[in-house]
């Protein structure tokens, strides 16, 4: 283990802040790097709040630092910014800013947390890491621009990406805390189609794992990740209903009229679902794992269903501390119901 330390932007989101402890857990220096402010503290912890596209305050922070590794986690989400040109700069040149100062300053190794949203479509079959990336929506189009501006500084820096499915543990809300308060009142659970599609997961602490371990991989790779025995959609949310003991029920709507309408509410701004939420509800979405197993030596702990139930638990147990909540992350807070709302009222 190195003694210098390591930086991690977005330390204060969802995936950040876990992948912050436990690097803290293991006896590392870390530094956090977040637009929002992070109210944990550590003896090893130093903690920023600023932007990464800052070019003064991220040479500042490299220059007294010399840090090893970056964690780059930070990432705007389409939900959560409306305004595409601050998503991309922040995404994009944001993440351009984070790598050439990290040339600069002689980093070693930069690990990025990038998304199965380089791809529109569903596949018959799982995802492997030479399948050409095709977003269709801004989030996805600025992950992938991010990826292959930083494949060009892989001669001068180690780059490590990291294709990430939906990162789940206790704690992460945003448009699941939706899924979870309908859950929680009894409500009708709508599948889009008959909820026999299987789309991956990955369970964050499985995930920082996986950081960890490419921190000593040799050399520049890409690596899908996510979780083993991907269960049908609706079997996922039964398990989550059983143990919530509600008068919730699965059902489901005709996909091709859902899917249009849901197009009109997004296209209208009156719902928070997007291309990417339409893909996760309706479509089968699964990484081919075998690469990081091999070559690092990992393998996923848990499967959907008990780590969506975990983050339903979390949602159960803190609801009257949730519905307050305002300046944090994304994930760390409801998203806003939108036209939903009358789904739930007729639910």
């Amino acid at each position: 283990m190195t003694n210098k330390p390591v930086l991690i932007t977005g330390s204060s989101g969802f995936f950040g802040d876990i992948l912050k402890r436990e690097l803290l857990t293991q006896g590392y220096t870390c530094v956090g790097l977040d637009l929002h402010k992070d109210d944990y503290s550590h003896p090893n912890l130093l903690t920023v709040q600023g932007d990464i596209r800052d070019s003064n305050l991220v040479s500042r922070l490299f220059n007294e630092n010399r840090f090893d590794t970056v964690f780059h986690c930070a990432a705007m989400l389409a939900h959560d910014i409306p305004d595409k040109k601050t998503l991309w700069e922040s995404n994009v040149e944001g993440t351009r800013n984070i790598a050439k100062t990290a040339i600069q300053f002689k980093t070693r190794k930069l690990i990025f947390t990038s998304s199965n949203c380089l791809w529109g479509q569903s596949f018959n079959r799982p995802v492997h890491e030479s399948d050409a990336p095709n977003p269709v929506e801004i989030y996805g189009l600025s992950k992938w621009e991010a990826e292959k501006l930083l494949l060009t500084c892989s001669t001068n820096l180690d780059i490590i990406i990291m294709r990430c499915p939906t990162i789940i543990d206790e704690g992460r809300l945003g448009l699941l805390a939706i899924l979870f308060e309908f859950i929680n009142e009894g409500r009708t659970i709508w599948t889009v189609g008959p909820g026999r599609n299987r789309y991956q997961f990955i369970y964050a602490p499985d995930l920082a794992k996986a950081c960890l371990k490419a921190m000593y991989y040799k050399g520049s790779r890409t690596f899908n990740v996510g979780s083993d025995n991907v269960q049908e959609l609706g079997a996922v949310y039964q398990h989550v209903i059983k143990y919530a003991g509600t008068k919730s029920k699965v059902r489901s709507l005709p996909k091709h009229l859902t899917l249009l309408a849901m197009r009109l509410a997004h296209w209208l701004h009156i719902s928070p679902l997007g291309p990417y939420q339409y893909k996760m509800i309706s479509e089968n979405f699964e990484f081919d794992t075998t690469r990081i197993k091999h070559e690092l030596d990992w393998q996923p702990t848990l499967n959907n269903s008990e780590m969506l139930l975990r983050a339903y638990k979390y949602y159960h147990e803190h609801r009257t501390d949730i519905v307050r909540r305002s300046n944090t992350s994304s994930h760390r807070k409801p998203a806003q119901m939108g036209i939903i709302r009358l789904v739930k009222w007729l639910s």
